[in-house]
């Protein structure tokens, strides 16, 4: 799960637009946490990627999303520096949180969310190619 070369200029771009607009409009305190959710929705859909042909994958992400909002909106967030150690754990959280949601619901949509040992690094894989 790494970025590609060719993404880090939109990444970059897109953060600097995000960060304009929000100056723009008094709210520039809004970009840290924006980004921060952004990232960690983009992250869980990465972890997820094989269920991308899933309707219900991106109702729930979509949901999921929707429900970041309101904690952007009215939790009273600050300019100030905040350390690393603080932040990564409720990153974390609710990373964890979202691929939860999305594992009880695979459950009820009868999707496994285990690998089937198909991955280069895979024990299973190894061995077979051994024998």
């Amino acid at each position: 799960m790494r970025l590609p070369l060719w993404a880090y200029p939109w990444v970059l771009g897109g953060a600097f637009l995000l960060a304009l607009l929000l100056h723009h409009f008094g709210r520039l305190t809004l970009a840290r946490p924006i980004m921060f959710s952004v990232s960690i929705i983009g992250v869980t859909i990465a972890m997820r990627w094989k269920l991308k042909g899933q309707v219900w994958f991106w109702t729930i992400m979509a949901s999921l999303a929707a429900l970041h909002v309101p904690l952007i909106l009215f939790i009273p967030w600050t300019t100030k520096w905040i350390p690393a150690f603080v932040l990564i754990p409720i990153g974390i959280a609710d990373l964890y949180a979202m691929v939860w949601v999305l594992s009880v619901v695979g459950k009820f949509m009868r999707v496994p969310m285990a690998t089937n040992g198909k991955h280069p690094r895979s024990k299973k894989m190894r061995q077979d190619q051994e024998a």
